[in-house]
């Protein structure tokens, strides 16, 4: 059993490729108070995709470590984490409409200035957008699993965008998701701890207990309930040449 996918992380990467090849979009229920949220409080809270360099500190008004979470799904860990540390900027990037609306409406309610959400493809923004090395931290929390054999190749941690992770990351940043599918963990070890400039945490194909900067969701208090496992995997940004493949050249 997987945590509520009810988002459908959209942003997949096909073998070879670096641009997105399709996502999907389940819409589910818009409601009026989330139109309205798009209507008043995009032009504060809200960035359009522009395909060029974004000078993140004249959009926050000030210099801050900045993270990034992809595929915010509801907003709520955004919420959360943002409510619990206004000292940093936080980036959130999703492409469905009622996640984004029902986060914008929270924001406003928060008076969290410090965030700002693209309604955007993930790797798009990541690639134009953002500048190389600026990111403190970047977070996927319970990506879309894709379970089937056949569908493996959509999930969203591949190689390459593994390695496009490890280029916005300050050295020093990190990097955490969370699965609760087991297959999808195993995947992302055989991925992240095989990329340049990550170093795993907990060591090889290791996890640490759920970090108190993630809130626990219903979803997955239910699961554990049910014996069902979570895996939070923690990477930290570190210089190319420190990691194992390259000492070993």
């Amino acid at each position: 059993m997987t945590q509520d996918h009810a988002h459908d992380q959209p942003f997949t990467v096909e073998p070879g490729q670096r641009k997105i090849r399709s996502f999907v979009l389940r819409q589910g229920r818009f409601s009026p108070a989330q139109q309205r949220a798009f209507d008043e409080l995009w032009p504060q809270f809200g960035l359009d995709y522009a395909a060029g360099p974004r000078d993140y500190d004249a959009v926050f008004g000030r210099t801050a470590l900045r993270v990034v979470e992809i595929g915010f799904g509801n907003g709520e860990a955004l919420r959360f984490a943002a409510k619990q540390d206004p000292s940093r900027d936080y980036i959130g990037i999703e492409v469905h409409a009622p996640g984004v609306g029902r986060l914008l409406n929270w924001l406003a309610a928060d008076a969290s200035d410090h965030v700002r959400v693209y309604r955007h493809d993930a790797v798009e923004v990541l690639e134009h957008e953002i500048a190389d090395g600026s990111l403190d931290e970047i977070r996927i929390y319970f990506p879309d699993p894709w379970h089937k054999k056949r569908h493996n190749k959509r999930r969203l941690v591949q190689p390459e965008f593994a390695a496009l992770l490890a280029r916005k990351l300050r050295i020093g940043g990190r990097l955490h998701l969370a699965t609760d599918w087991q297959a999808y963990a195993e995947h992302m070890w055989d991925v992240l701890d095989a990329t340049p400039g990550l170093r795993n945490v907990a060591g090889a194909r290791g996890a640490v207990p759920r970090p108190e900067w993630r809130p626990q969701t219903h979803f997955e208090t239910r699961g554990q309930k049910l014996g069902h496992g979570v895996w939070d995997l923690l990477y930290d940004r570190i210089d190319d040449a420190d990691t194992p493949d390259a000492r070993s050249d």
